[in-house]
């Protein structure tokens, strides 16, 4: 991990994940990777506000696919226009995700941490 620490300094990253232990222990990976955290959020029309309000402070995301039942697509849509790196995050296999959004990263639960760090590593250039 010697290599990661610090790999996303600067990078203000949201955690949309409904499962609060998850998002706290991805929080604290980020964290000791120089990233600042922003959340976690757990409901998707909190991610959306988040997105669309404050979109400058974004360099990249982490979307769980599942927010208490309710799919992330509108909050990915949102990241996409504005051009903001993000990762889907699921426990689920490739074919859960709607075949539009295939073409995104994805990193499957439980996390390898440094998958999940090189994923978000294009991210640290734009902050």
């Amino acid at each position: 991990m010697a290599e990661d620490a610090k790999s996303l300094r600067g990078c203000k990253v949201p955690v949309v994940e409904d499962d609060y232990l998850v998002a706290i222990a991805v929080a604290s990976l980020l964290e000791d990777a120089g990233a600042s955290v922003v959340g976690p959020v757990g409901w998707a029309d909190e991610a959306l506000s988040l997105v669309e309000e404050g979109s400058e402070l974004v360099d990249a995301a982490i979307l769980d696919v599942d927010l208490h039942g309710q799919k992330s697509y509108a909050v990915a849509d949102a990241l996409a226009r504005r051009n903001i790196h993000f990762v889907f995050a699921t426990g689920y296999g490739e074919d859960s995700i709607n075949q539009r959004y295939q073409r995104h990263p994805r990193c499957q639960k439980p996390f390898d941490e440094r998958t999940l760090l090189r994923v978000l590593r294009p991210a640290a250039g734009r902050s």
